[in-house]
């Protein structure tokens, strides 16, 4: 697990390379295109950051075409990030060997084994979300 950890952190920084981007806010793009719309403050809790930092982080991600800064519909006095995803074939793009690569690996696995695979990983996060929990609670 952590030489998968270590390999993933590799490719993630390569992408963002290519695109520009520090690591922290490849992840944050991350977390607003697959949990979005968020407010900044849900992003900074997510991510585990300083709200400072997470303001720093969006305003790179705003120039750059990411990500947009919306009135919430729900409450006009509060702001949600919004994923724009006229950029998102350049990630796709520097993606794709990766996506290819898994494609490849799951047409090995029967359905009841990635079901499994899934489960496992699941869980894995779960416990990861806790131990992380654990540890800025105790801090």
């Amino acid at each position: 697990m952590r030489e998968l950890n270590v390999q993933l952190s590799l490719l993630n920084h390569s992408i963002g390379a290519r695109l520009k981007l520090k690591d922290v806010d490849l992840y944050c793009l991350d977390l607003i295109s697959r949990e979005g719309p968020l407010s900044p403050t849900a992003v900074a809790r997510r991510a585990g950051l300083h709200p400072a930092t997470t303001t720093g982080v969006l305003d790179r991600l705003e120039r750059g075409g990411w990500v947009v800064r919306e009135r919430d519909p729900d409450d006009r006095r509060a702001v949600v990030v919004r994923f724009l995803g006229d950029r998102s074939g350049e990630l796709y793009r520097l993606l794709s060997g990766m996506n290819a690569s898994m494609d490849e690996i799951c047409a090995d696995y029967s359905v009841a084994e990635l079901e499994i695979i899934a489960d496992f990983l699941e869980r894995t996060k779960t416990a990861g979300r806790h131990a992380t929990d654990d540890l800025t609670i105790g801090s």
